[in-house]
């Protein structure tokens, strides 16, 4: 539920959450607009093998930046980050190039509102990292879907991938933990990406 409401669902406020897993108090969210809704449950639950996704969340508003050419010297990157972070920048999804050449290419995101700050940062200190170019694109939105077990079951990236495929919706950067599973998509097609998301893992109940 920390994951959800951190990724856009806008049920449970994420600090709500925080504080009940902290003090493991259990969590009962109800209808505000159905007074015999039975409501929801959020509690803690240990059992982390099984498969069970938990819910698909969508956040708008999604800038992406693009460092072209930066210099691979050790501790580039540590003071690109702690730049931006200095100037309240926070950065969520990051993607290196790797491979042989002395310089790499790495893009990350950013919320809309932040992207002239940092990319006015940036293009200040372009010439003390080494950055050839700066690109940035924006107009996307991030969706992921949540619940535990997902590390443990390899088919579930593969299946997330596949709905995207049938839906022809490209994506432009992936980011994975224990518990979520996140692609960046563009926003006209976030809505489409989502509920074809939900209704393969959630209203079909997929197994893995």
């Amino acid at each position: 539920m920390l994951e959800l409401a951190s990724m856009g669902a806008k049920v449970l406020h994420n600090r709500c959450v925080e504080i009940g897993k902290k003090y493991d108090i259990p969590i009962y969210v109800k209808s505000t607009f159905e007074k015999e809704s039975r409501g929801t449950l959020v509690t803690k639950k240990d059992c982390l093998e099984d498969l069970t996704i938990s819910g698909v969340a969508k956040e708008d508003n999604i800038a992406r930046i693009t460092l072209i050419g930066k210099n691979n010297k050790i501790g580039r990157i540590y003071r690109v980050f702690k730049l931006l972070a200095d100037n309240n920048i926070n950065v969520d999804i990051i993607v290196q190039a790797f491979g042989e050449h002395i310089s790499k290419d790495i893009s990350f995101t950013v919320k809309e509102h932040d992207l002239n700050d940092a990319l006015e940062i940036l293009n200040e200190n372009a010439e003390y990292f080494d950055i050839r170019e700066i690109k940035s694109s924006t107009g996307m939105s991030k969706v992921s879907i949540v619940g535990i077990g997902i590390s443990n079951n390899p088919g579930v990236a593969a299946t997330l991938f596949e709905v995207l495929y049938e839906n022809n919706i490209n994506m432009h950067m992936i980011s994975t933990s224990e518990i979520k599973i996140s692609v960046l998509v563009n926003s006209n097609v976030a809505e489409v990406a989502m509920n074809a998301i939900h209704e393969r893992f959630i209203e079909n109940t997929v197994l893995i």
